[in-house]
């Protein structure tokens, strides 16, 4: 049984596994090594998270372990739009990809912001990534197209 909560604030540490695991790694390329989330614009993802009010982050936890996050912050990153919204991220560990669970962790922080009344949440994803089709089927539309990446935004 999968479960959807927030983020406690001892399992924050937890957000560099997952900017890792949210590197996405076409077929057949090695993957990089772990240092490379200490490259400042991946920091940009975790280092302080929780410390603004903007950051908000919900976990799948499948049998009691955590499964993978979702989660979004006011930053200058690959999914910059605006300084007032938010970017997101997400990932699972492996073993737990392609069973639904990233839908039921996007779309219930979907909602959560949608509480909060932000007006639109972006992202930025890779052409060949799979989950880009999750995006589309959550709302998320391409606003600009930057070489192998786009650039997605979801109007609340």
């Amino acid at each position: 049984m999968t479960v959807i909560r927030e983020i406690r604030s001892e399992e924050i540490p937890a957000l560099d596994d997952f900017l890792y695991e949210a590197i996405f790694i076409p077929k057949g390329v090695e993957p990089p090594p772990r240092s490379i989330i200490e490259q400042e614009d991946l920091q940009v993802y975790v280092r302080g998270f929780g410390e603004s009010p903007h950051d908000h982050c919900l976990v799948a936890e499948v049998d009691g372990k955590i499964a993978g996050a979702v989660w979004v912050r006011i930053m200058n990153d690959y999914g910059h739009v605006d300084d007032q919204t938010p970017s997101l991220a997400i990932s699972l560990y492996p073993e737990y990809r392609g069973q639904g669970v990233g839908t039921q962790l996007l779309n219930q922080m979907l909602d959560m912001l949608r509480r909060k009344g932000y007006p639109q949440v972006s992202l930025s994803v890779q052409k060949e990534n799979y989950a880009l089709r999750m995006y589309q089927k959550a709302g998320f539309e391409t606003v600009e197209e930057r070489g192998e990446e786009v650039l997605m935004v979801v109007r609340m």
